[in-house]
């Protein structure tokens, strides 16, 4: 049976307050330990307004509380934003509180534009440090520090597991040279999953913490009773991401969804199609076949998926659905 797991951004629908989608994490965490999913991560965004999930550390803490087995994590932590004693310390306690059930994921990207990223008090620079930066955290995490004197408390021992994000083959080159665990997002960013997954087959070199490759794919599902409704629920995604990332306000405001599907089928509009290329659609069953179809295609030992319903209760009708689905493969 594939390993199958959650990403959730929090995300923030129309119509909806920030505590709202706040509170939806929980119900969506406690519907994925339910129906058997290995862990729920939360990933790091800035400056974004239709994603809450910006401070990893205090999600996994609050929906650590409402649950009880699952495994809670950062899908990921953007380490260049933060010291790495301080994502230690953060981890390390959430460790310490929650024993056996956090991940830790690190990416190098900012997490938002160059606006929000000098907001962070970052320059695009600091990514270059990011292989030694790992290697820093790891230190504190287990209990060879790496800084003389400097030890994280909480953190040291606590030995909490490390993988890498990533969309390029710089993510899978970086797991396979540190003998870790890898993450390719390509519910986002599919062009380059399969030349990313070989690199990092060919390239792994066997480590302390793990002894063959072990890579995760991500891709979307909507799953709804209905097919037509699952295809009517990606339609209604799709019209919001093109509305948020690829038009400006004052024109996306104007538009009908009758405007926005004829943008969306036009050649213009492929390019937000072909960032959900791998997407599964449809009833339980449906959804089921074709994320074991991708598992099977890719040779991942875990995907890990994302629900794209806007609202709160069809979006936990999809992770239920599938992970039932999943659960009976």
């Amino acid at each position: 049976m594939t390993r199958y797991s959650l990403l959730d951004l929090a995300p923030i629908a129309p119509n909806q307050t920030t505590a709202d989608a706040l509170s939806a994490i929980v119900g969506v965490a406690q519907a994925a330990e339910r129906t058997g999913y290995e862990r729920v991560w939360y990933a790091e965004h800035h400056n974004m307004k239709t994603i809450a999930s910006s401070a990893t550390s205090v999600l996994i803490a609050h929906v650590a509380t409402q649950t009880s087995t699952i495994r809670l994590g950062s899908g990921g932590v953007m380490l260049p934003n933060h010291s790495p004693l301080t994502i230690a310390e953060q981890f390390g306690t959430l460790a310490e509180l929650h024993p056996g059930r956090i991940d830790l994921g690190l990416g190098r990207a900012p997490g938002g534009d160059l606006n929000t990223l000098r907001a962070l008090r970052r320059t695009p620079h600091d990514a270059d440090t990011f292989p030694q930066d790992v290697q820093e955290l790891q230190g504190y995490l287990n209990d060879a520090t790496l800084i003389e004197g400097v030890n994280a408390t909480p953190g040291r021992g606590t030995h909490v597991p490390l993988y890498i994000l990533g969309s390029s083959l710089f993510g899978a080159k970086l797991a396979a040279a540190l003998g870790l665990p890898y993450a390719f997002a390509s519910h986002f960013a599919p062009a380059a999953l399969t030349d990313a997954l070989a690199a990092y087959r060919r390239e792994f070199r066997p480590s302390e913490h793990l002894d063959q490759p072990y890579a995760i794919a991500a891709m979307n599902v909507v799953a709804s009773q209905s097919a037509q409704r699952a295809h009517d629920i990606f339609r209604e995604m799709l019209r919001l991401r093109l509305k948020t990332m690829f038009l400006r306000p004052e024109i996306a405001s104007t538009l009908s969804d009758e405007d926005l599907d004829q943008i969306l089928d036009s050649p213009q509009g492929m390019q937000v199609r072909n960032m959900l290329k791998y997407t599964a659609i449809g009833t339980a069953q449906e959804t089921g076949d074709w994320a074991e179809r991708f598992a099977r295609e890719t040779g991942v030992d875990e995907i890990i998926v994302t629900h794209q319903a806007a609202g709160v209760s069809e979006r936990i009708q999809s992770v239920e659905l599938f992970g039932e689905a999943m659960r009976e493969k």
